[in-house]
């Protein structure tokens, strides 16, 4: 049986600063159509623990959660939460971002929390 591998983000012209910046494990947001340094700091605004798996690509990591962190620069951000029990998760919770290095190109920023 073929390994299925978990799908890429999409890098396009417009999300490619995005993309760039999170390689150089930096976290960016658009200000006036603008590309600019967000401080990484933030606070789950929803979370949600999947415990079954709807694709095979995703069956070893279960259970996970995929949560929306509301920036301090206001913007949310999908993302997953990283280094701590499912159950320790809330909403409210400060984090702050984490890069995973998935490939040489695609760089994911996640977030731990924040004691």
């Amino acid at each position: 049986m073929p390994e299925i591998k978990k799908q890429l983000p999409l890098v396009t012209e417009t999300n490619k600063a995005f993309w760039e910046a999170a390689r150089r494990h930096e976290l960016v947001v658009q200000k006036d159509g603008q590309w600019v340094k967000a401080s990484g700091r933030g606070e789950v605004f929803t979370f949600c623990i999947y415990w079954q798996s709807f694709h095979p690509a995703w069956a070893n990591d279960i259970p996970y959660n995929v949560a929306y962190v509301k920036l301090a620069e206001g913007p949310l951000l999908m993302t997953n939460i990283v280094g701590c029990d499912i159950k320790d998760i809330y909403i409210g919770m400060p984090v702050e971002v984490v890069f995973e290095d998935i490939t040489e190109e695609v760089t994911l920023p996640k977030f731990k929390s924040v004691k």
